[in-house]
């Protein structure tokens, strides 16, 4: 199969679920254009901020995004390249794009609220107790994982000679300068109040701006040093008002990765790339059975708990109007399936072992190598090409870092917080766990140590933790729907394959490692996977088994939401 021939299936399908699945959810769920959303009912200037259907779209696409969709689809092409676009299309729109939609629904429905205060809502404090714990764990895991794969893109020398690496230099000037703009750009759009036309030729204009200054003025530090910068600027964007810095900076990033897309899409169309993989590689590759690590290893592409977090943690409390909840959460989500296709063809246009005598060796290297050869052919020079996607990649992780930095800030937060808590009168110990700056300074300081790690140790669990997520926000969406009595059955096997998924992929993962205990014994950075793959194993299964039972359970009166 061509490469053409394989984006213009992905488009059909992609945009035609959007046209038609996506407009049939909202209709059967039912949506209230008139209704005052929680960013205006709820609005604090911090993370209740009415913005734009444009600017909210740019937070959601970017921060779900991250390397996910990249990362995930090349690894798991050792399958074939059947099973993997089969996968992201199928799960991209049944399972993923439902998901987020849902899960956005479910918190604008409920004043903003996480998916935790949903499944204490309908499914029971207890159950929301878990779930928070997981989500605090689990945001701790991709905090560190993330950090290090920016410290990583952004460090300026070769580990194994010292040179400098100009194309790292270029990505992390460009990345500096896009902070700075973008609390320009938040007092801009905050205080402005000008056309929205215009902030978008002002946030064009500022991108490449970045773009070019960065590509002059590289900037060459070294990985550790990088670490701690990158800790310090999360340290600062989980607690600034998401107007100041998040929706700006987020609003600037989307345009890059949406130009990556484009720019990719036209590339595989002027170079029409031959696919080198072989359609089918078999059930089991090198040890690796395609149940369940193909599901695994493909998360953002296709389906991630993450996303849930975003969708109810951060976007749903930006959501100006309800009839904006299908564009911002069920397509973004379609678009970074879009993205996961693009990757795949990507990694198919190398012949076996060409990517590697490239020295093309990290899957965001072999993504931007492949993206460039293709609009090479169009006339672009390969290295401007290769370093503005190396720069949209870094994008993607540094948006997501400090996104879900907030999350796993509001998670702790959230812990100790019930409906009833009366926040005016709390107690020493409530007033410092309740606290954002003490949230958010225990989460990063635990993710800056397992970051040292390094995100090797730390990425075969994030894979298996993001799609138990996804079970549990599922789960607690089903059971919203049944008790608002609205039509909730779509969810139900997406939530009961991914159950099969995660379950059986969390339980390979201790009994490796409970093997290699046993035998030649645990590094530090496999006993934290152990701990925190029995933890995260635990939590979710009990959770799980409180909301099938809800969702099981007759209900007589409907729920108001």
């Amino acid at each position: 199969m061509s490469g053409i021939l394989m984006m213009v299936i992905a488009i059909v399908v992609l945009g035609g679920a959007y046209l038609l699945y996506g407009r049939y959810l909202q209709n059967k769920w039912g949506i209230d254009p008139n209704a005052k959303t929680p960013a205006y009912e709820m609005e604090d200037g911090v993370d209740y901020v009415p913005a734009d259907t444009n600017v909210v779209f740019g937070h959601q696409f970017a921060s779900i995004a991250g390397a996910g969709p990249i990362n995930g689809p090349i690894q798991a092409a050792i399958f074939g390249w059947l099973p993997v676009l089969l996968w992201v299309l199928i799960g991209g729109v049944f399972f993923g794009a439902v998901q987020d939609f849902a899960s956005m629904y479910a918190s604008v429905k409920n004043k903003g609220r996480t998916i935790g205060f949903i499944i204490e809502e309908y499914i029971g404090r207890v159950g929301k107790k878990l779930f928070l714990a997981f989500c605090w764990l689990f945001c701790i895991l991709v905090i560190a994982a993330f950090a290090d794969v920016v410290a990583g893109t952004f460090n300026g020398f070769n580990l194994e000679t010292g040179a400098k690496v100009a194309a790292n230099g270029s990505v992390a000037m460009t990345s500096i300068i896009f902070i700075v703009e973008a609390v320009a750009l938040g007092m801009l759009l905050k205080y402005g109040k000008l056309n929205k036309w215009v902030n978008t030729a002002i946030a064009i204009a500022l991108l490449i701006f970045a773009v070019v200054v960065g590509l002059k003025c590289p900037v060459y530090l070294s990985r550790e040093v990088w670490h701690i910068i990158i800790f310090a600027y999360v340290l600062v964007a989980c607690v600034a008002p998401v107007w100041a810095l998040l929706q700006p900076r987020d609003y600037l990033n989307s345009y890059l990765l949406i130009f990556m897309i484009v720019g990719a899409i036209i590339g595989v169309f002027v170079a029409n790339p031959s696919c080198n993989l072989a359609a089918f590689n078999g059930f089991n590759v090198d040890g690796q059975y395609l149940f369940p690590i193909l599901f695994v290893t493909i998360a953002c592409g296709a389906v991630s708990g993450f996303h849930s977090l975003v969708s109810s943690g951060t976007a749903s409390k930006q959501i100006k109007n309800e009839k904006n909840m299908l564009p911002v959460s069920f397509g973004a989500m379609l678009m970074e399936s879009m993205l996961a296709v693009i990757a795949l063809i990507a990694v198919a246009s190398f012949a076996t072992g060409e990517a590697a005598k490239q020295g093309l060796v990290t899957q965001p290297q072999i993504f931007a190598g492949a993206i460039a050869n293709f609009l090479s052919v169009a006339g672009l020079p390969h290295q401007l090409v290769f370093t503005l996607i190396n720069l949209a990649v870094s994008a993607f992780a540094l948006t997501s870092l400090d996104s879900v930095a907030r999350v796993g800030r509001l998670s702790f937060q959230e812990f100790f917080i019930d409906d009833d808590t009366d926040m005016d009168n709390l107690n020493s110990f409530m007033k410092v766990v309740t606290n954002k700056y003490f949230a958010t300074i225990l989460t990063l300081v635990l993710s800056y140590l397992l970051a040292k790690v390094g995100y090797a140790e730390i990425w075969p669990l994030f894979g298996s933790a993001n799609q138990l997520l996804s079970v549990l926000a599922l789960v607690a969406c089903a059971v919203f729907l049944k008790k608002t009595k609205r039509q909730g059955a779509m969810l139900w096997i997406p939530m009961f394959f991914m159950m099969a998924v995660t379950f059986t992929a969390l339980g390979m993962t201790i009994y490796r490692l409970c093997g290699q205990l046993f035998t030649v014994g645990l590094t530090f950075g496999m006993t934290l996977q152990l701990i925190f793959a029995v933890l995260l194993l635990c939590l979710g299964v009990i959770v799980a088994i409180q909301g099938v039972r809800k969702l099981f359970e007759k209900t007589n009166k409907a729920v108001e939401a």
